[in-house]
């Protein structure tokens, strides 16, 4: 069930609100988070890196989580402070917060299909099942991408019509207001909220990533940096790929870290030697035929990203076989260190639970 100002947004389950798209373009026209939407527009995007001098960003006093694309993570405030994700256009981040315990669960949502299974995972630490709190919601990314030409005929010509946000967020929406918990949606900054043009009419997202602060809620337009991608940046990335041809990951979240240890568990996922001559194949691809093949959104990308694409190809080249990265399928596990880094877990003998490798 949505509510928003402390309202439900709709009460009749047989009324034409009870449909998803509906219910999106009732929240898109609501004046609580139209007037939310244009204050977020107003705050600074930060910067975020690992620093040591009193720059504005994360600094070693701070303990956060990163998550990357299809990813989620649900963390304590006793024992997180920060987390965040960054580097979505098309893809939407979802924020879901106990209001009573703080507990908070970020997910970066690519795609209808991982909707209805992610959220039951975000919400497995974030509230009891007895519980009947009320949970502060914030939806963030995705913007106007759909082509404004007509197209008929294929499904693949649909899905260019609709583009890739509208889907999901419509997904979501109607997947909270079936829920028999109660989110308070305080956060809308979608689609024509998240969208400016240049000069020509062309749409990119205004923001493309957030920051939660566990302690008070607050949700900040963010920008992360290498240094703060982490840990085992490129081994998560190749996952987000290697996930689609996983059954074992279908319809699912992908599983990054421990909420009880406060540990990051990157849970194993297969690949195929022909990951690496599709590898090959990619390498020799100009930057623009890169952003065109592997980009949902090739104009709205971030300057890094060929270069991100790139340094996965080369580690799948380097290493084929994923039994290389994830040995008898174990998970790769990181501590955090003294001064809020994180650091690999080596084992101690051939024997040990979460045996290393390079």
């Amino acid at each position: 069930m949505i509510f928003v100002a402390g309202a439900p947004l709709c009460t009749d389950s047989s009324s034409s609100c009870s449909q998803g798209h509906d219910i999106l373009t009732d929240l898109m026209k609501h004046p609580v988070l139209v007037s939310a939407s244009s204050s977020f527009n107003d705050v600074s995007e930060r910067k975020f890196s690992v620093c040591k001098d009193s720059s504005p960003g994360i600094s070693r006093h701070n303990r956060w989580v990163y998550i990357f694309q299809r990813e989620y993570a649900t963390v304590d405030p006793a024992l997180v402070d920060v987390v965040g994700t960054d580097e979505a256009t098309t893809c939407v981040g979802i924020v879901i917060r106990n209001q009573n315990s703080g507990m908070t669960s970020v997910a970066h949502l690519d795609s209808p299909d991982v909707v209805d299974i992610g959220l039951a995972q975000m919400l497995a630490f974030v509230v009891n099942q007895s519980s009947d709190v009320m949970l502060d919601v914030h939806l963030i990314g995705g913007f106007d991408d759909a082509s404004p030409e007509h197209v008929n005929g294929s499904t693949e010509c649909q899905r260019k019509l609709e583009g890739y946000s509208f889907p999901l967020c419509k997904k979501i929406v109607d997947s909270l207001a079936k829920s028999n918990m109660k989110f308070q949606i305080h956060t809308l900054h979608v689609l024509g909220h998240n969208t400016r043009r240049d000069s020509e009419g062309i749409a990119y997202p205004i923001f493309t990533g957030f920051l939660a602060e566990t302690a008070t809620g607050s949700i900040i337009p963010a920008n992360f940096d290498a240094t703060t991608r982490c840990p085992d940046e490129v081994v998560r990335r190749i996952r987000v790929t290697a996930s689609f041809e996983d059954p074992s990951w279908k319809g699912r979240l992908l599983e990054t870290y421990d909420t009880q240890t406060d540990q990051f568990v990157i849970a194993p996922c297969t690949w195929g030697m022909h990951k690496m001559h599709i590898a090959f194949m990619l390498q020799n691809l100009t930057d623009q035929e890169i952003l065109l093949t592997c980009s949902t959104s090739p104009s709205a990308e971030a300057p890094d990203f060929v270069d991100n694409q790139r340094r996965q190809w080369g580690y799948l080249i380097q290493h084929p076989d994923w039994r290389e990265t994830f040995p008898f399928k174990k998970p790769r596990i990181f501590q955090r260190t003294e001064d809020k880094s994180w650091v690999r877990l080596q084992a101690k003998s051939s024997s040990s639970s979460y045996p290393y490798a390079d």
